[in-house]
């Protein structure tokens, strides 16, 4: 379910009586909470028919009881149990779930979790409200929702900088959207964000990252590669070990697969693997770069420095000098 309909649908006044919000992704469960927050009661309505209760105080009847209440000098009532995944009574909820109160609007917000579909509870929450089931966004999806939301925004962005605040950021959604409105703050609308505008207003560095690292890797820039690992033996919390042999396998593994491809277009690249067609044009060059027998060889080696970042046959070399010793075997 698109959470945007969602909340088209309540800024429109169309209310259900009980959201169930629930799912790992909490952006759209706290983005979807906030707008019946706003539009449901006007603002001096909110003191006598608002109730905000969390999970880990919340007991089954007094919400019950809060929920079946009457409205004072309003249309409606609003009741949300907020951290509901700290809520050990939710099937004690059946009974209201089953016959809601028309005039309240109950909101049941469940994060970081899926709730069990196989409950009696979410059932009836659906039948007689919306049950919306808020999904991480998948890596490959990552960068065209950030370029989709900038553009919301009034901007446009690169596919370099889209990809860049995801590999830096990850998929925390409120992460990203926090960065963007610092953005929003100081680039003027209309313009098109590239990785100048990220590294000098988010503090992300556009030449010396994990995503340049495996360009520079992916195309055997030697001397790039080895500047960026430089950087980051002087500047330990740019990145981990850990972080860069995570990408270097997902890289070499995804060149092993490409050789093996019988469509080599980008747009095949991009539909098999899930990415964004930007890196499926850099895999395929760096396909051509790196034959199937030396990819072997560098998954192999990557195995081994995993084991040696984490003290397995290495008593005293530091990270910084495993990551170049690490490169160096890559790239040679």
């Amino acid at each position: 379910m698109d959470p945007s309909l969602v909340i088209k649908n309540i800024k429109e006044r169309k209310f259900e009586k009980i959201y169930f919000l629930h799912g790992p992704e909490p952006y759209f469960i706290d983005l979807i909470t906030n707008a019946i927050l706003e539009s449901a009661l006007e603002e001096h309505e909110r003191d006598f028919n608002q109730t905000i209760l969390y999970g880990k105080e919340a007991e089954a009847l007094s919400l019950i009881s809060e929920a079946r209440g009457y409205p004072m000098m309003a249309e409606r009532r609003v009741v949300v149990l907020k951290e509901a995944q700290d809520f050990r009574d939710m099937e004690k909820l059946l009974p209201y779930f089953e016959q809601p109160a028309d005039p309240t609007i109950f909101v049941i917000n469940y994060k970081y979790k899926t709730y069990d579909a196989r409950k009696k509870s979410l059932k009836a929450a659906a039948q007689n409200g919306l049950v919306f089931k808020s999904d991480s966004i998948k890596e490959y999806k990552l960068a065209d929702w950030i370029s989709a939301y900038v553009g919301k925004m009034g901007y446009s962005i690169t596919p370099k900088a889209s990809i860049l605040l995801g590999e830096f950021l990850g998929n925390d959604l409120s992460k990203i959207v926090n960065e963007l409105d610092k953005l929003d703050l100081l680039v003027e609308k209309g313009t098109t964000i590239n990785e100048i505008h990220v590294e000098e207003n988010i503090g992300i560095s556009k030449d010396y990252n994990v995503f340049e690292l495996i360009n520079a890797v992916g195309i055997r820039d030697v001397l790039k590669a080895n500047r960026i690992v430089d950087y980051f033996d002087r500047n330990p919390k740019a990145t981990s070990i850990i972080v860069v042999i995570s990408n270097l396998y997902n890289h070499f593994s995804r060149l092993m697969r490409i050789h093996f491809m019988e469509n080599k277009s980008r747009e095949a690249i991009a539909s098999n693997l899930r990415v964004h067609p930007f890196v499926a044009g850099e895999l395929l060059k760096s396909a051509n770069v790196y034959n199937p027998k030396k990819i072997a060889a560098n998954i192999s080696l990557l195995h081994e420095f995993d084991l040696k970042s984490k003290g397995v046959g290495n008593a005293s070399v530091s990270p910084g000098e495993l990551m170049k010793e690490m490169m160096y075997r890559i790239m040679h």
